[in-house]
């Protein structure tokens, strides 16, 4: 029997992966209250909610700054 469930928990390293920031950047948002807390899952262990990380993300302004460079989009001129 296979079970396809999407993951509900990720840990730091792969919430700042996923994000593009660092840790010390995601760590720094969380203590200022701008970044979802982590979630308690045993007595050594903590995760973030895959959704509560994916609104976060969604729920960023959008930018006017040009796309960085080298990422294969045209100059803005």
């Amino acid at each position: 029997m296979s079970v396809n469930m999407n993951r509900l928990y990720i840990d730091l390293p792969e919430v700042a992966s996923l994000l593009s920031l660092s840790t010390a950047t995601i760590q720094k948002l969380v203590r200022q209250s701008e970044f979802p807390p982590p979630r308690k899952l045993s007595a050594q262990r903590v995760g973030w909610l895959m959704r509560e990380v994916q609104a976060w993300a969604e729920e960023r302004p959008v930018s006017d700054l040009p796309p960085p460079p080298n990422t294969g989009s045209r100059k803005v001129k």
